[in-house]
Formats: C-alpha cells, structure tokens, sequence
C-alpha cells in the first residue's frame, strides 16, 4: 500500500474532530453535519416517548433501592438519549449486549420491567430470556460483555444472517484488556458489531483523565482498523443518527464500527456511592443544562413534533408503569433454593446432582 493510500486509509477511520450534534443545549437546531441525516419523524417522536417513560422508570427504580426492594440500582439519568437512541437504531432481530447500567434500554426495548430488575433485585442472574428477546444478560464485570458481542456477531455473520450486534459499553470499560480484544477480532474477521461507548466522564471515582491520554475515546479505533465517530451523547437526534449509521455500516458487511457519546451520569455511580467526594455541585450543574430530555423535548416543539397532549401523554405512561412497578416488586418472592443448581450445566455433571440432592436433604429436614 503507498504512502498516499495509507493516509486516505486513515483519515476515513478517525472521527470527526468535534462530537456530531444537530441539536445545541437550549434545544435550537444546529447545521446539519455532512454525512449525516436528521432521522425520521416518527422515531424522534418515538424516542421523546421512551425517554419520558425511561426517566420515571429510572428515578422509581432509586426509589426502590431506598425501600429495600433493590439490593442496588446503577442510574442512568442524564443518558437517556444514549439508552433510547441505541435501542431504536436496531432492528428487532438484532442482539443488544448491556451493561448493569443500560436498565433503561432494555424497558426501552420492550422488556418486563420487573425482569429488567431481577438481576439487580438478587433474585436471578437475569430475569428474562436472552435468547427471545435477543437481549444479553446485564453485565457487571467491566467490558466482558464487548467479547461476547463479538463472538455473537460473528456467528450471525458465518451463518450468513444480516443481524448486527450492539455492545454498550461505559468509558472505564475501554480501560480492560477485553475491549481491545473485542476491537482487534471484529476488525480481522469484519464481524457485524457496533462497539457503542457512553462516556459519562467517571469510571466509579475515576475521571476520564486518569484513564486515556487519547483525545477522545473514538480514536482508539483507529489502532485496530475500526472506523469511529464521536458524538454529543446528550442530543438525541445526532446520537439515533449516528448509531444508525454504524448499525448500517455493519449490516453491510463493511464490519464494525465504534461510536463514543459524550455524555454525563447526572446521578452517583450507584446507591451506595457518595459522588460528592470526587466531583462538585457546580459540574453537576452545567451539565444539567444539557439534559438531553427538556433538549429534545424544545426541539420537537419548535419543530410542531410535539403537543401538550403528545407530553402528558408520555408522562402518563411513565405514571402507569411506575405504579405497576411498585405494586409488583414490592410483592414478596418465594424463592426456591434448588435453583441455584440451575442453568449451571447443559447437562448437569454427578458431583452438581449429588450436591443438589444433598441440600434437598437438608431442606427437608429442616421441615420436618
């Protein structure tokens, strides 16, 4: 390859310099950026409903942890444009691989939302089926969940189907081996994934500085052949546009394709974490100007997009769910302890049936 076409090479897999936006913090549209479309209509009009509903499922889920029917719940307030927008940029046969933090992406993707919860309520490893929802369990080890993508992708892509693989994954994640991996085999083999990094500034207590020298997380593609964009993770309209551009890039065997929102977890890193030790009020504050949920919501009015009765409608539907919510997880399970036995196996080995006859013993005994 010569020097000239080495080059060219390279510009095509930097980002752009600046995150793609089309909407600024006070809700204005902003110039169009090339190569990039404003998405439909009806899906904006959609995404504005998902995340009204995804706030109140949000702000319901702290609440639970407060009354004890959570053991911890990781909020996502602030990053809604991110979970709805990586939601509604796939299509229904494609595969979405969480993190324990995308809770409100997978309500976005028309899960239960009692087993959305399950997980994190500590009665299953996960409450729903993978496999029919086409949903990986939420993943709490850091960017383990990058390689599992990968591998999914690039069985649908042996197999010839055309689905493609999203992998949600937080800005300390890209800090793990595993994401590296990830990155360098869906490179080599062109596996239909898009790697999609939610940068909200803090890995836990760790700011981003203390993380990457990059200059943004985007240009680490460049090290495996993987084109990448950056993106204003707080405008909803540029991040569904740019997703479905990457989702498009892998759907057509152009393989993957990595995208880092620039965006902010308004809320600490969980319940039991005090953020007040490591970041100050006034951050907290600015960033509050650019929640992307009034942000869309100006910019759907100012564009006739959007009604007072289309507003209260979305916030009613967040009331309802909020209140099924509460009523059934504040009902007591009855759990039963053979189950830890499983799932462990396809096909359980002589020591695990053993065990479990073993404790099935105990269990009766206590009983009787």
């Amino acid at each position: 390859m010569s020097t000239k076409t080495s080059a060219k090479a390279v510009r095509e897999l930097l980002p752009s310099q600046a995150p793609i936006r089309f909407v600024d913090e006070s809700g204005s549209a902003v110039k169009a950026p090339a190569g990039y479309a404003v998405p439909p209509d009806d899906l904006l009009r959609a995404a504005y409903r998902w995340m009204v509903v995804g706030r109140r499922f949000d702000t319901q889920a702290t609440a639970l942890t407060k009354q004890g029917r959570l053991a911890v719940y990781p909020s996502s307030r602030g990053q809604e444009a991110c979970q709805v927008a990586g939601v509604l940029a796939l299509r229904e046969h494609d595969w979405l691989f969480p993190t324990y933090r995308d809770s409100v992406a997978l309500v976005a993707r028309g899960l239960d939302p009692v087993e959305v919860l399950t997980l994190l309520r500590g009665d299953w490893h996960c409450g729903y089926d993978p496999a029919a929802n086409r949903v990986a369990p939420q993943c709490t080890p850091l960017a383990t969940q990058v390689l599992h993508a990968t591998g999914m992708a690039e069985a649908l892509r042996r197999k010839g189907e055309d689905g493609v693989v999203m992998a949600f994954i937080g800005d300390g994640g890209t800090s793990e081996g595993d994401f590296h991996e990830a990155l360098n085999f869906a490179a080599v083999f062109k596996a239909p994934v898009v790697f999609f990094v939610q940068n909200n500034k803090y890995a836990i207590s760790v700011p981003l500085a203390r993380q990457s020298a990059a200059p943004a997380l985007a240009y680490k593609g460049v090290g495996y052949g993987v084109p990448a964009e950056q993106v204003d993770g707080n405008d909803l309209v540029a991040v569904l546009s740019v997703l479905s551009a990457a989702v498009e890039h892998a759907r057509s065997g152009q393989g993957p394709f990595l995208v880092e929102a620039h965006t902010y977890r308004m809320d600490a890193h969980t319940n039991a974490d005090d953020a007040t030790r490591y970041r100050d009020d006034d951050e907290v504050r600015r960033w509050s100007a650019a929640d992307p949920l009034p942000r869309l919501e100006t910019y759907l009015r100012g564009r006739g997009l959007l009604t007072d009765e289309d507003a209260e409608s979305a916030r009613t539907r967040g009331e309802s769910l909020a209140a099924d919510l509460r009523a059934r997880m504040n009902a007591d399970t009855e759990p039963d302890l053979l189950e830890i036995f499983d799932h462990v196996y396809a096909e359980p080995t002589p020591q695990l049936l053993e065990q479990r006859e073993q404790l099935r013993a105990e269990l009766n005994a206590q009983e009787s």
